[in-house]
Protein backbone atom coordinates (compact mmCIF):
# COMPACT_ATOMS: atom_id res chain seq x y z
CA UNK A 1 0.00 0.00 0.00
CA UNK A 2 1.46 3.34 -1.06
CA UNK A 3 1.82 6.11 1.46
CA UNK A 4 2.53 4.07 4.57
CA UNK A 5 4.07 6.24 7.25
CA UNK A 6 7.77 5.38 7.67
CA UNK A 7 9.33 4.42 11.02
CA UNK A 8 8.95 7.23 13.52
CA UNK A 9 5.18 7.24 13.50
CA UNK A 10 2.57 9.89 13.07
CA UNK A 11 2.45 13.01 15.26
CA UNK A 12 0.46 12.55 18.46
CA UNK A 13 1.07 8.79 18.69
CA UNK A 14 4.36 8.57 20.61
CA UNK A 15 3.80 5.04 21.92
CA UNK A 16 1.64 3.34 19.31
CA UNK A 17 2.93 -0.23 19.08
CA UNK A 18 1.34 -2.64 16.63
CA UNK A 19 0.69 -6.29 17.37
CA UNK A 20 0.11 -8.58 14.39
CA UNK A 21 -3.37 -9.89 15.16
CA UNK A 22 -3.98 -12.52 12.51
CA UNK A 23 -3.62 -15.59 14.72
CA UNK A 24 -1.92 -16.60 17.96
CA UNK A 25 -1.59 -14.96 21.36
CA UNK A 26 -1.71 -11.32 20.26
CA UNK A 27 -4.14 -10.36 23.06
CA UNK A 28 -1.55 -11.28 25.71
CA UNK A 29 1.00 -9.00 24.05
CA UNK A 30 -1.52 -6.16 23.94
CA UNK A 31 -2.12 -6.60 27.68
CA UNK A 32 1.62 -6.68 28.39
CA UNK A 33 2.16 -3.51 26.39
CA UNK A 34 -0.69 -1.84 28.26
CA UNK A 35 0.84 -2.81 31.61
CA UNK A 36 4.17 -1.42 30.39
CA UNK A 37 2.52 1.92 29.65
CA UNK A 38 2.42 1.68 25.84
CA UNK A 39 -0.51 2.08 23.48
CA UNK A 40 -1.08 -1.13 21.54
CA UNK A 41 -2.90 -1.49 18.25
CA UNK A 42 -4.05 -4.60 16.42
CA UNK A 43 -2.58 -4.99 12.93
CA UNK A 44 -4.58 -7.00 10.40
CA UNK A 45 -4.38 -4.97 7.20
CA UNK A 46 -1.66 -2.86 5.54
CA UNK A 47 -3.36 0.39 6.58
CA UNK A 48 -3.04 -0.67 10.24
CA UNK A 49 0.75 -0.25 9.90
CA UNK A 50 0.51 3.51 9.51
CA UNK A 51 2.10 5.59 12.25
CA UNK A 52 3.54 2.69 14.28
CA UNK A 53 6.60 3.05 16.51
CA UNK A 54 7.16 -0.70 16.55
CA UNK A 55 5.54 -4.04 15.78
CA UNK A 56 5.19 -7.27 17.77
CA UNK A 57 4.83 -10.53 15.84
CA UNK A 58 3.41 -12.98 18.41
CA UNK A 59 3.56 -16.70 18.89
CA UNK A 60 1.03 -18.95 17.21
CA UNK A 61 1.03 -21.27 14.21
CA UNK A 62 3.63 -19.92 11.83
CA UNK A 63 2.22 -21.50 8.64
CA UNK A 64 -1.28 -20.12 9.32
CA UNK A 65 0.13 -16.72 10.24
CA UNK A 66 2.13 -16.49 7.00
CA UNK A 67 -0.83 -17.61 4.88
CA UNK A 68 -3.10 -14.96 6.41
CA UNK A 69 -0.41 -12.27 6.15
CA UNK A 70 0.00 -13.10 2.48
CA UNK A 71 -3.77 -13.18 1.87
CA UNK A 72 -4.17 -9.76 3.52
CA UNK A 73 -1.26 -8.25 1.59
CA UNK A 74 0.90 -7.68 4.66
CA UNK A 75 4.09 -9.66 4.02
CA UNK A 76 5.78 -7.29 1.59
CA UNK A 77 4.97 -4.29 3.79
CA UNK A 78 6.34 -6.00 6.90
CA UNK A 79 9.56 -6.85 5.09
CA UNK A 80 9.97 -3.33 3.73
CA UNK A 81 9.24 -1.60 7.05
CA UNK A 82 11.69 -3.89 8.86
CA UNK A 83 14.37 -3.10 6.29
CA UNK A 84 13.65 0.61 6.73
CA UNK A 85 14.22 0.40 10.48
CA UNK A 86 10.85 -0.19 12.13
CA UNK A 87 11.56 -2.01 15.42
CA UNK A 88 10.07 -5.51 15.45
CA UNK A 89 9.77 -8.05 18.25
CA UNK A 90 9.12 -11.68 17.33
CA UNK A 91 8.22 -14.31 19.93
CA UNK A 92 8.15 -18.03 19.08
CA UNK A 93 6.37 -18.09 15.68
CA UNK A 94 7.26 -14.41 15.32
CA UNK A 95 10.93 -15.31 15.68
CA UNK A 96 10.50 -17.92 12.95
CA UNK A 97 9.06 -15.31 10.59
CA UNK A 98 11.77 -12.74 11.30
CA UNK A 99 14.61 -15.24 10.94
CA UNK A 100 15.78 -17.51 8.15
CA UNK A 101 15.42 -21.22 7.49
CA UNK A 102 13.40 -23.64 5.38
CA UNK A 103 11.43 -22.14 2.53
CA UNK A 104 8.18 -23.28 4.19
CA UNK A 105 6.71 -21.27 5.69
CA UNK A 106 7.86 -18.15 3.86
CA UNK A 107 10.10 -16.01 6.07
CA UNK A 108 10.66 -12.29 6.27
CA UNK A 109 14.38 -13.12 6.55
CA UNK A 110 15.23 -9.87 8.34
CA UNK A 111 17.54 -11.38 10.98
CA UNK A 112 20.59 -13.42 9.85
CA UNK A 113 19.97 -16.47 12.03
CA UNK A 114 18.47 -19.89 11.27
CA UNK A 115 15.31 -20.56 13.27
CA UNK A 116 13.99 -24.13 13.26
CA UNK A 117 10.26 -24.72 13.82
CA UNK A 118 9.04 -26.98 16.68
CA UNK A 119 12.63 -27.95 17.45
CA UNK A 120 11.88 -28.82 21.08
CA UNK A 121 9.11 -31.22 20.05
CA UNK A 122 5.33 -31.21 20.13
CA UNK A 123 2.90 -29.64 22.61
CA UNK A 124 3.61 -32.22 25.32
CA UNK A 125 7.29 -31.24 25.29
CA UNK A 126 6.41 -27.66 26.27
CA UNK A 127 8.05 -26.48 29.49
CA UNK A 128 8.97 -23.47 31.57
CA UNK A 129 12.32 -22.73 33.13
CA UNK A 130 13.89 -19.86 35.10
CA UNK A 131 16.85 -18.52 33.11
CA UNK A 132 19.18 -15.63 33.83
CA UNK A 133 19.12 -13.34 30.81
CA UNK A 134 21.41 -10.48 29.89
CA UNK A 135 18.75 -7.87 30.62
CA UNK A 136 19.45 -7.30 34.30
CA UNK A 137 17.58 -8.43 37.38
CA UNK A 138 16.66 -11.89 38.58
CA UNK A 139 16.01 -15.00 36.51
CA UNK A 140 13.23 -14.76 33.94
CA UNK A 141 10.57 -17.49 33.78
CA UNK A 142 10.87 -18.61 30.16
CA UNK A 143 7.84 -20.49 28.83
CA UNK A 144 8.55 -22.66 25.77
CA UNK A 145 5.49 -23.93 23.82
CA UNK A 146 6.27 -25.99 20.71
CA UNK A 147 9.25 -23.71 20.66
CA UNK A 148 11.67 -23.10 17.81
CA UNK A 149 15.45 -23.19 18.19
CA UNK A 150 17.98 -20.72 16.87
CA UNK A 151 20.99 -22.57 15.50
CA UNK A 152 24.35 -21.50 16.95
CA UNK A 153 26.74 -19.98 16.29
CA UNK A 154 25.10 -16.68 15.48
CA UNK A 155 26.90 -13.99 13.46
CA UNK A 156 29.02 -11.58 15.54
CA UNK A 157 26.74 -8.67 14.71
CA UNK A 158 23.84 -10.41 16.52
CA UNK A 159 23.74 -9.81 20.28
CA UNK A 160 22.83 -12.90 22.31
CA UNK A 161 20.90 -11.86 25.43
CA UNK A 162 20.08 -15.34 26.71
CA UNK A 163 20.83 -19.01 26.15
CA UNK A 164 19.49 -22.36 27.32
CA UNK A 165 22.00 -25.18 27.20
CA UNK A 166 24.00 -23.36 24.54
CA UNK A 167 20.97 -22.56 22.40
CA UNK A 168 20.31 -18.83 21.90
CA UNK A 169 16.80 -17.97 23.14
CA UNK A 170 16.84 -14.15 23.17
CA UNK A 171 18.59 -12.08 20.49
CA UNK A 172 18.90 -8.49 19.42
CA UNK A 173 19.94 -7.50 15.91
CA UNK A 174 19.73 -3.85 14.89
CA UNK A 175 16.03 -2.94 15.23
CA UNK A 176 14.91 -6.52 15.89
CA UNK A 177 14.34 -8.52 19.07
CA UNK A 178 13.74 -12.29 18.91
CA UNK A 179 12.62 -14.64 21.68
CA UNK A 180 11.98 -18.36 21.22
CA UNK A 181 9.80 -18.34 24.36
CA UNK A 182 6.67 -16.44 25.46
CA UNK A 183 7.44 -13.47 27.75
CA UNK A 184 3.86 -12.22 27.35
CA UNK A 185 2.61 -15.19 29.42
CA UNK A 186 4.36 -13.91 32.55
CA UNK A 187 3.85 -10.79 34.67
CA UNK A 188 7.50 -9.86 34.09
CA UNK A 189 7.65 -6.87 31.74
CA UNK A 190 11.43 -6.54 31.36
CA UNK A 191 11.56 -7.89 27.80
CA UNK A 192 8.60 -5.82 26.62
CA UNK A 193 10.22 -2.76 28.18
CA UNK A 194 13.47 -3.61 26.41
CA UNK A 195 11.53 -3.63 23.15
CA UNK A 196 9.86 -0.33 23.98
CA UNK A 197 13.34 1.14 24.49
CA UNK A 198 14.13 0.10 20.89
CA UNK A 199 10.98 1.87 19.74
CA UNK A 200 11.85 5.25 21.26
Amino acid sequence: MEGLVPPGGAPGEPDSIGVLALQGDFEMHLRALDRAGARGRKVRLPEDLQGLRGLVIPGGESTTMVKLARDYGLLQHLRRLGQEGLPMFGTCAGAILLGQGDSFPERLGLVPVTVRRNAYGRQRESFEKPIRLGIGGEEFTCIFIRAPKIDPPVPPEVQVLGTDGGDPILLRFRNFLLATFHPELTRDLRIHRLFLDLCR
